[in-house]
């Protein structure tokens, strides 16, 4: 066992939990009437419900006791004090930096970086004002009536998912879209009803040099220049979010064009940098600062409420209590607005890129779990997928059920039926329905007796399955920003309890390596040694169905 697991807050969770299995949230809630009062907080523009969890007092001190044993308090200052706590690149991760809203210096080895941030901004606006008035035109004189990010990861999730969200902030006359799958599809559908001339593309990619980014990005400009007929057209066609300006220049894109961030922005915490320029495009600069604002709401709040009140305090220590003692190994998130639509995806890839890991940061194995799968999608379509399993699976799914108090159009009953959805489904899971009302719930309805004792342990529903309600007053860009940043401060406690870096994704790396030799065989057809017998069948396959030259030695 690992000193985590041996330890006194561990063991007595553990203990703990043996009871705990069989709590019924029916019990608490009668035994408690104050429950809902004592199990909810404010953190920020949100309200945060988790009375619907299977939670003592006990149950909480406990965790609370955990999340000191580990030092949880001093953890958060040093995420916001520039401390490297990217241990193994040896980084800061300041991206609260980029969203700091104080006025006070923020300082990394001694030099404050805010001057350096509020410059980006500045860029940001004053791009962003200018492609917004159209005074900043193509390379033949006309406007831009649609942007194209090229990205992917953390250069396209976040930007994507809060255009989708604020979409009811857009002009109808000015479209942003998105390209991130190195498939040639996305590319080309993305292309298909586009003007050339109208068109700006904003590559997004630290280095430059990203793959799937690049590649996507010389086929845009190959379609630019054959369009326009002209090399010159690049340079008024492209901007780029990266701090190769080397690169950047080679490629066309003239310096001023250029908007830098730095190597202490983790890629899945970047939509707050310059690769948030889309989003500035898209829905004005004035409310890309509103949701910078609403983000440095939810850090002050992680920073300066007490642990038991702290709202990414409060999720995190309820993902380690599922995920380490309660054995759940996934985690639903169901935002009931189909702006946030994309949101699941974007938040997919921040926690499970951060919490996926199995070193410590002693660089031991971990003997305990780690991140759960997370996974969602927007209600109701949800109810109509997946919710079967959530209600009468085999699994217990902790889930995040999130929704406006107003709704964004105010059409007709649209809304209040949404709401009405959203809440009557986490009382659903949350307290089921018995046999023995099943089965008077059908007599009443003139269903026989004994068809009625037949049916109802189909109709039983054991509820216990805890969720968790964020209610936003309205979707705001504001709100929205504060609602990211409880994720990734959700992430950062659990990343410390586990005793994992969160900011760094070496396992992301394996794959791109291999596909360089894999690349090699489909494009020259030689097999220089050391493939696997699996890739190199399905190699010889691709070659038979025409797609590639046949691989040299194959029969």
């Amino acid at each position: 066992m690992s000193a985590l697991t041996r330890s006194p807050a561990w063991q007595a969770l553990e203990t703990h939990a043996l009871t705990a299995r069989r709590l019924s949230l029916r019990t608490l809630f009668r035994e408690d009437p104050a429950r809902f009062e004592t199990h909810s907080l404010v953190a920020g523009p949100l309200f945060i419900d988790w009375s619907k969890h299977l939670v003592t007092r006990e149950t909480w001190q406990l965790l609370l006791s955990l999340a000191r044993q580990q030092g949880l308090e001093s953890a958060i200052g040093d995420l916001f004090g520039g401390t490297l706590v990217n241990h193994t690149e040896r980084r800061a991760a300041l991206h609260t930096a980029l969203r700091d809203r104080s006025g006070q210096a923020v300082l990394l080895d001694g030099h404050d970086v805010m001057p350096g941030v509020r410059d980006v901004l500045a860029r940001m606006r004053r791009f962003s004002d200018a492609i917004r008035d159209g005074s900043l035109r193509g390379h033949t004189g006309l406007p831009f009536d649609v942007v194209v990010n090229i990205g992917i990861g953390g250069s396209d999730l976040g930007p994507l998912m809060v255009v989708e969200a604020l979409r009811a902030h857009m002009r109808d006359d000015l479209r942003v879209r998105f390209v991130s799958n190195v498939d040639d599809t996305h590319l080309v559908e993305t292309l298909r009803d586009l003007d050339p001339a109208r068109t700006l593309f904003i590559v997004s990619s630290k280095t430059f040099t990203t793959q799937e980014t690049m590649t996507n990005a010389a086929s845009a400009r190959q379609w630019l220049v054959t369009s326009l007929g002209d090399e010159a057209a690049v340079g008024a066609h492209f901007a780029a979010v990266s701090t190769n300006v080397g690169a950047t220049a080679e490629f066309g894109i003239p310096a001023d064009r250029v908007f830098e961030f730095w190597d202490w922005v983790g890629g899945r915490y970047s939509l707050w940098s310059a690769i948030g320029l889309p989003i500035a495009i898209a829905v004005g600069m004035d409310r890309f600062e509103a949701l910078l604002e609403g983000a440095h709401a939810m850090d002050q709040h992680f920073r300066s409420a007490p642990l038991e009140i702290n709202g990414p305090v409060v999720l995190g220590l309820l993902g380690v209590w599922y995920t380490n003692f309660l054995g759940c190994a996934t985690h639903a998130v169901l935002p009931y607005d189909q702006y946030l639509h994309r949101l699941p995806a974007y938040l997919q890839q921040l926690d499970m890129e951060s919490s996926g890991k199995r070193i410590d940061r002693a660089g031991s194995p971990v003997e305990h779990a780690t991140g759960p799968v997370l996974w969602g999608e927007a209600g109701t379509n949800g109810q109509h997928a997946f919710f079967q399993l959530l209600h009468q699976g085999t699994q217990m799914v902790p889930a995040d059920f999130i929704v406006a108090a107003r709704g964004a159009r105010q059409l007709g009953r649209h809304h209040d039926i949404l709401l009405a959805n959203c809440l009557a489904q986490t009382q659903a899971l949350a307290f089921g329905k018995t046999e023995s009302e099943a089965r008077g719930e059908m007599e009443r309805a003139g269903v026989p007796t004994e068809e009625a004792r037949r049916l109802a342990p189909y109709r039983t529903f054991p509820g216990n399955r805890p969720s968790t309600t964020i209610l936003l007053e309205s979707l705001t860009p504001a709100s929205l920003g504060a609602l990211i940043a409880l994720y990734e401060h959700r992430v950062y406690v659990q990343s410390v309890i586990w005793e994992i870096n969160p900011f760094d994704q070496w396992g992301v790396e394996l794959g791109k390596q291999l596909a360089g030799g894999v690349l090699s065989i489909l494009e020259t057809g030689q097999d220089r040694g050391g493939m696997d017998g699996s890739t190199l069948g399905l190699l010889s396959r691709i070659a038979k169905a025409g797609a590639i030259s046949p691989i040299q030695g194959d029969p």
